[in-house]
């Protein structure tokens, strides 16, 4: 048998000859995401299209929001019409990135893995190469490097180091490498909105972090730091803080509980300097000694677990302080994927922790979502006593509910009496209740219960609505 011919990289970008990045590849991906109408049962399956890149090891990145909850995944080489089959070894969907292996070892071994590159700089031109839809063959657009800064990524709604390109980032190409002089510089994400020709890319910096984060453990996540804060261009209020004429910061409002802040700092510190880059009074810093952008962006050099050093200003006394690290946990979970969700049914009232994903059932949800829904997603924050907000979703028609039918889509504030902490402690609560069960909701509304009744009254209930089990998995 011959030697099987080997694809090199591609040259670099304007050299004046083709280019057949046999290194790009398409991806398949037949999915089914929950449906948090009725939390029991998920929404069809649906296929769509992205696009990947081989890297070291035999593996293919790609964009997260490409294979999330992803049943199915094939990859296919430009070269060759057969696809084969992947499994996810890696995800990151703070960072929108995934790692690939094809269960075929064979299948990628005459394609020269791609190398990453170096963070560009403003003015680069590089060339977006992927699969758009509307037809088999790779594209490639040229574009230019027009923004260097923390941008949100849809997908996670995390606050990360992005790049703004001057070059289309359609469906299909998604999840594709961005190539600078034959090395990948970054993996297009999303588009940006009212812009025509405009995308945003995961920089090569973020790249590397995820791909190091694999090495470390299974689950790779970006750290939140658990504060909110507001910017300090005030001078009265400078002032008030005992800010000195050479100082500047940013004011914490509030600290998430068991967050990484937790325990170290509290509200009205100031938080001066983090990770020895200064803080402007504008919520800035310079990164990389290059650009000025969001001081969060220092969050994604870190791991979970690391140590990070801090300046504040307390009461006028600076200080230096270390945290640990810890995943980012807010009141109102944002997007969630490659999970069902949580539920628990109690005479026939619906029950789920409020969520972005629970928000996005109304169509608009950021418009048409109730008010109080919005207010907890934007501006609660975890305490000791509420790390969850337990919501009525839906009232399943029973004779006993009879007269409950208006109590959905409110919160529960109190079980006989007590704030549930998050949704295992609110089923806790109402299955340890003896005799009557009664719940208050946000808008001063009463919901009781009779146990016994509640009991007999289930297996009717989840037979009549086609209800498998009367809560979630998670919850026992």
């Amino acid at each position: 048998m011959g030697k099987r011919k080997r694809y090199e990289d591609p040259p670099a970008e304007g050299a004046g000859h083709a280019m057949s990045y046999a290194n790009v590849v398409k991806i398949f991906t037949t999915s089914q995401e929950p449906d948090y109408d009725t939390p029991w049962q998920a929404q069809n399956p649906t296929s769509s299209t992205g696009s990947g890149v081989v890297i070291a090891g035999g593996r293919v990145l790609t964009g997260a929001h490409v294979i999330a909850d992803g049943n199915f995944i094939q990859v296919q080489k430009n070269s060759d019409p057969n696809k084969a089959v992947a499994r996810v070894e890696a995800v990151c969907h703070d960072s929108d990135l995934a790692l690939l292996r094809v269960g075929d070892s064979a299948f990628l071994e005459d394609v020269a893995p791609a190398q990453i590159g170096d963070f560009p700089d403003l003015r680069d031109t590089v060339s977006v190469v992927g699969y758009p839809v509307g037809g088999e063959e790779i594209s490639i657009t040229q574009g230019v490097v027009s923004r260097l800064e923390v941008q949100k990524y849809d997908h996670s709604q995390r606050r990360l180091l992005a790049v703004t390109v001057d070059a289309a980032i359609n469906e299909g190409n998604s999840g594709g490498p961005v190539f600078k002089q034959g090395k990948v510089i970054g993996i297009a994400f999303q588009k940006l909105e009212d812009a025509e020709a405009v995308g945003e890319i995961v920089p090569a910096p973020v790249i590397r972090h995820f791909l190091s984060a694999v090495e470390k453990g299974p689950v790779p996540r970006v750290p939140g730091l658990g504060v909110s804060s507001m910017n300090l261009e005030n001078p009265t209020m400078r002032r008030a803080l005992k800010l000195g004429p050479d100082d500047s910061g940013v004011l914490v409002t509030s600290v998430e509980y068991d967050g990484s802040a937790w325990g170290v700092m509290q509200p009205r510190d100031v938080l001066l300097a983090i990770g020895g880059h200064d803080i402007a009074n504008n919520g800035t810093s310079r990164y990389r000694d290059r650009y000025r952008t969001s001081f969060d962006v220092v969050l994604g050099d870190y791991h979970v677990g690391d140590s990070l050093e801090l300046e504040i200003l307390r009461d006028g006394a600076r200080q230096t302080v270390q945290l640990e690290l810890k995943t980012f946990r807010d009141l109102v979970p944002r997007s969630q994927y490659d999970t069902t969700p949580t539920y628990f049914v109690y005479g026939g009232v619906v029950f789920q922790p409020l969520s972005l994903d629970l928000l996005k059932t109304w169509r608009e949800w950021w418009d048409r979502a109730p008010p109080e829904y919005l207010n907890l997603y934007y501006t609660g924050v975890r305490t000791k006593e509420r790390q969850e907000v337990v919501v009525i979703s839906q009232i399943l028609a029973d004779e006993i509910n009879v007269g409950y039918e208006d109590f959905f889509h409110e919160a529960v504030v109190a079980v006989n009496g007590r704030l549930p902490r998050d949704m295992r402690d609110f089923v806790q609560q109402v299955q340890s209740a003896p005799g009557l069960v009664e719940l208050t909701t946000s808008r001063q509304g009463t919901l009781i219960f009779d146990a016994d009744e509640v009991a007999e009254a289930a297996p009717r209930i989840l037979d009549r609505y086609c209800i498998p089990r009367d809560r979630s998995t998670d919850l026992g």
